[in-house]
């Protein structure tokens, strides 16, 4: 208790005719700020372990893959370097931020959960991070050489949480597996590539069928015509299905293959407790509106923690708070985003992204 976020969000709009200018877009303006985000992430890294050494050697595995992979997404990257006045290492160690952490272990975050509702799926989730990291975060909406998206995301990351033009909404969530490394696609960039390239479900299954894997996270996708979670590992991309119209992530492996692998202690209990909450919650049935979706993750005093408090009386690093709430909307092509946590839902101020 006792923190409270005092930024004033940026807003960015991005936009080239080539992979280098957007990305040059995006460095430009960012560039009063993006060193400091670099700097702020530089110290995270040192707090809980991960030398300068391993560090470049994470950078250096990640823009081999990405050369193979997608090489577009290295011009990208560079031209948000140069815009902002920074090195590429920073921009792309930034965007391996999950990776990265994972050498040291890596903590939870977020909670998400989907819902039919008049007909269309909504998507809605916590995003639980780091507070002193808080004000190097913003919303975006992105117009290049691929579709456009919209959405929230951090200081250099090319994309996080968002919907595109095509209908298709993606949400976020890390998982914890004992092979995670940062020898494949970082997941921040994969949730760029689905977001720029794909307008279903199954393009994005088809696409991350040939991505190189090499970290662990849930990805939850909404079209017009399903839900589902991915659960990408090291060890393979697994689904996750509708029940009863909605799906349901936290921070651990449903599937049993990955499971079996899994970094339980980084998870759990808190993981399973939240999973367990929403599911009681819809024991009644979906929600009627988005309202009611958002509601399905506030939790009060003694309630497994879908609303992050964070704990000042713990070490720099272990500072974990909710610091936006975010609804996805694809099939009306809108993002609303709330610069704090669903107990603030009905006072605060969303901001509305339409693409």
């Amino acid at each position: 208790m006792g923190w409270k976020s005092e930024t004033e969000r940026p807003h960015i709009e991005v936009t080239g005719a080539t992979p280098f200018e957007i990305g040059l877009s995006r460095g430009r303006a960012l560039a009063g700020s993006l060193a400091e985000a670099s700097a702020a992430y530089d110290a995270l890294f040192r707090s809980v372990g991960v030398t300068v050494a391993a560090q470049a050697v994470a950078v250096e595995q990640v823009l081999r893959t990405l050369s193979e992979w997608r090489p577009a997404v290295v011009a990208e990257l560079s031209g948000v370097a140069e815009g902002a006045g920074v090195e590429l290492a920073e921009v792309v160690a930034l965007n391996a931020r999950t990776e990265i952490l994972a050498l040291a272990g890596g903590a939870p975050e977020c909670s998400t959960v989907t819902a039919v509702i008049d007909g269309a799926r909504v998507g809605a989730q916590t995003w639980d991070w780091h507070i002193e990291l808080d004000r190097f975060w913003h919303t975006q909406v992105v117009h290049g050489t691929g579709l456009s998206y919209a959405g929230l995301t951090e200081q250099g990351i090319l994309s996080k949480i968002g919907i595109n033009e095509g209908g298709l909404a993606l949400h976020f969530n890390i998982l914890f597996h004992a092979e995670d490394g940062a020898g494949g696609v970082p997941m921040h960039l994969l949730s760029h590539a689905i977001l720029t390239e794909c307008r279903s479900v199954e393009e994005a299954l088809e696409l991350l069928g040939d991505a190189p894997i090499g970290s662990s996270s849930a990805l939850t996708l909404l079209d017009r015509e399903r839900a589902v979670a991915l659960e990408l590992s090291p060890v393979g991309v697994f689904e996750i299905g509708e029940v009863d119209g909605s799906v349901q992530r936290t921070n651990h492996f449903l599937n049993s293959t990955p499971l079996a692998g899994q970094k339980t202690a980084q998870a759990e209990p808190d993981s399973s407790a939240r999973l367990a909450l929403i599911r009681s919650r819809l024991e009644g049935g979906l929600p009627r509106d988005e309202a009611g979706l958002v509601d399905l993750l506030v939790s009060g005093e003694g309630e497994a923690p879908l609303t992050c408090r964070p704990d000042l009386s713990l070490p720099v690093g272990e500072h974990w708070a909710t610091l936006a709430t975010v609804v996805t909307e694809p099939e009306r092509g809108r993002i609303r985003i709330l610069d704090g946590m669903p107990t603030e839902a009905e006072t605060g101020a969303w901001r509305v992204l339409e693409i």
